[in-house]
C-alpha cells in the first residue's frame, strides 16, 4: 500500500461510491504507472455494460455461471469506470457482471479506474472471451460513433491503438446493417488496403460509409456469382473465399497497392466478368484444404 495521500479525484470517487450504497475496500496505486484505483463493492443494480462493447454471448454466460456456481465463490473482480456520478460502466468483465446479475447478488467486486477518459483505453484489454471478427468490428464502430459526438475534432489516427485496425471500422458499418455479412471473406483484402483516415471523425464516418458501400457493391456481385455456381450444382462453404481469391486485384507480386476505391471497383468488375462455367468442385475443395493448412 502507498503512504501517499490519494488524489482528489480518487477521494471524490470514494465518497460517491459510499453515497451510491457501495463499500470502498481499498484505495491504492496500481503497480505499473502508480495511478490511483479503488477496490470496492458496488450495488449490482448500479453496474452496467459499457454501451460500446460487444454483445453478450449467451453460451459464455451459461458456461461461466455453471463454473462460478460449482466453485461457490466469485474470485475475479470486474473493471469499471464512472462516466458520470451514479453510473458505473464495465468495459472489461461484462460476462462476469451478467453472471452476478443472473445470480442476483447484492454487490459486485469492482476495480474502479478513477479517470473516466480511460474507458476506451480499457476496452482493448477485454479478453475474457476472445473476440471474433464481427464482435470486434461492432465494438470498434460503437466506439467510433461515441467519439464522433464526444471528440469530433480528433482523427482516426489518434485512436489507432483503441481501434487496432482500420478495417474493423469499415466492417463494423457493414455488420451493423447485416449481422450475417461475410466479413471473413473480405477481411484479407481490407487488411491490405484500408488505412486510418486523416479526416476529423465526423468527416471520417462519411468516408467510411462510402467505403462500406463499395464493399457492399462487391459483395452483391459476389452473391450473384455464387448463385450462378450453385445453380450448376456446386455447393461448398468455401466458395466465396475461392471466388475472391480468383478475382482480387491484389497480387503478392505487386510492390505498390492500389487505393481502396480502385481495389473495390476492380474487384466488383472482376466478379461481374468472372466465367463461372469453368469452376469445378474439386478446385474449390483443394483451395479450401490449402488455405486451412496455411493458417
Amino acid at each position: 500500500m502507498s503512504d501517499k495521500e490519494p488524489s482528489k479525484a480518487a477521494l471524490e470517487l470514494a465518497s460517491q461510491i459510499e453515497r451510491d450504497g457501495g463499500r470502498v475496500l481499498a484505495t491504492y496505486q496500481e503497480p505499473v504507472g502508480d495511478h490511483w484505483q479503488i477496490f470496492c463493492l458496488l450495488p449490482r443494480a448500479k453496474c452496467e455494460a459499457s454501451p460500446y462493447q460487444r454483445d453478450l454471448s449467451p453460451t459464455h454466460v451459461k458456461r461461466l455461471t455453471e463454473s462460478i456456481k460449482r466453485l461457490d465463490r466469485f474470485v475475479d473482480p470486474i473493471v469499471a469506470i464512472s462516466p458520470r456520478p451514479g453510473v458505473y460502466w464495465t468495459p472489461n468483465g461484462n460476462h462476469r457482471r451478467a453472471v452476478l446479475d443472473k445470480l442476483k447478488t447484492d454487490f459486485i467486486p469492482v476495480i474502479l479506474v478513477v479517470e473516466p477518459e480511460m474507458l476506451f483505453e480499457v476496452l482493448p484489454l477485454n479478453v475474457e472471451k476472445a473476440h471474433n471478427l464481427k464482435e470486434k468490428s461492432l465494438e470498434v464502430i460503437r466506439m467510433y460513433r461515441a467519439l464522433v459526438k464526444d471528440d469530433p475534432e480528433t482523427t482516426e489516427e489518434k485512436w489507432a491503438s483503441q481501434f487496432e485496425s482500420p478495417h474493423f471500422i469499415t466492417l463494423g458499418l457493414l455488420y451493423e446493417e447485416n449481422k450475417r455479412f461475410a466479413g471473413g471473406a473480405f477481411a484479407p483484402i481490407l487488411r491490405r488496403v484500408d488505412k486510418f483516415l486523416k479526416q476529423t471523425l465526423p468527416k471520417g464516418i462519411e468516408s467510411r460509409t462510402e467505403r462500406a458501400d463499395m464493399v457492399r457493391a462487391a459483395d452483391a456481385a459476389l452473391g450473384l456469382a455464387v448463385a450462378k455456381i450453385k445453380k450448376r450444382g456446386i455447393n461448398h462453404p468455401y466458395v466465396k473465399n475461392y471466388l475472391l481469391a480468383r478475382t482480387t486485384p491484389l497480387t503478392r507480386a505487386r510492390k505498390t497497392l492500389p487505393s481502396f476505391e480502385q481495389t473495390f471497383k476492380k474487384l466488383r468488375d472482376n466478379l461481374e466478368e468472372f466465367d463461372v462455367s469453368k469452376v469445378r468442385y474439386d478446385e474449390i475443395q483443394r483451395s479450401a484444404i490449402m488455405s486451412s493448412s496455411a493458417e
